[in-house]
């Protein structure tokens, strides 16, 4: 069974093997720069919610225009 998962009795194919452990280690990676990408949008959306709380403190209402 296992001779058939290989495809042929002359065992793996070293580019075979090259290119698996090519897009395993782009796979670790993509995997990687995921993380990354997670806890910079994090922080973002932190320093979104802290923006948020000073604009609240804003009345506008009762605001002067900006000098021009």
């Amino acid at each position: 069974m296992a001779k058939a998962l290989l495809g042929y009795v002359g065992g793996s194919d070293p580019r075979v093997l090259a290119e698996m452990r090519r897009l395993q280690q782009r796979v670790e990676d993509l995997e990687s720069e995921l993380v990354r990408i997670q806890a910079e949008n994090d922080a973002l959306s932190a320093a979104s919610r802290n923006e948020d709380r000073v604009l609240e403190g804003i009345d506008v209402a009762t605001a002067e225009p900006a000098l021009t």
